[in-house]
């Protein structure tokens, strides 16, 4: 039995072009959602996975009316081939199953790419953090004081000068001079327990 899901994004869209299509391919019966696919919560594909039984074909009208990404798109698909359910996509006339060999092949390949996407992500993650420490970005903010303003900050407070002074001087606020001092300990270590920022503000304040 061919059983057809259909989706749309907004409620401005309709369902009339994918039931056609559906119903034309022999759908027997055809699930609905009125949704985005960004949303996980689509009661009409879990009602429709629930309903097809083994040696059913899933059809939809375009792959991206079935999976989110490639990845939410081949969970789906497996969950099916695990119950004995082909999956069938009309505008791109692929078939995705374990009872063929071609459709053994489509599945892998797909497996393949949602890796690879999945993988791509996770890459372009770790390089947007590291350019972000690369830059001196603390916390997804740029630095306002670099690490020779707060060594020579910290040589003019060794020298007794204001925190007050040395705010006006870089135009910064004195918790911002304290914040970032604290960082330069937790850093570098360099200061001791009685040249701590914590202690200088006592003694200074």
């Amino acid at each position: 039995m061919k059983i057809g899901y259909a989706r749309v994004s907004t409620g401005l869209q309709n369902l009339d072009l994918q039931e056609d299509s559906l119903e034309k391919f022999g759908c027997e019966k055809v699930f609905t959602d009125h949704m985005s696919g960004a949303k996980s919560n689509r009661p009409g594909l879990e009602t429709a996975i629930e309903f097809v039984r083994s040696g059913d074909t899933l059809v939809v009208w375009r792959l991206d009316r079935l999976g989110r990404n490639m990845e939410d798109l081949i969970t789906i698909v497996n969950r099916l081939n695990n119950r004995g359910v082909s999956f069938h996509s009309l505008q791109e006339n692929i078939t995705m199953d374990k009872s063929s060999s071609t459709g053994q092949l489509m599945f892998h390949l797909f497996a393949a790419f949602a890796e690879f996407e999945r993988n791509l992500i996770l890459e372009r993650s770790a390089a947007g953090r590291a350019a972000a420490r690369a830059r001196g970005r603390f916390g997804g903010r740029p630095e306002k004081l670099s690490k020779s303003d707060l060594e020579l900050m910290k040589t003019l407070i060794d020298n007794g000068t204001p925190i007050k002074t040395i705010a006006k001087r870089w135009n910064v606020s004195r918790t911002t001079i304290y914040r970032y001092l604290n960082k330069l300990e937790a850093t570098n270590h360099k200061y001791t327990s009685v040249n701590s920022p914590s202690s200088i503000r006592n003694r200074i304040e």
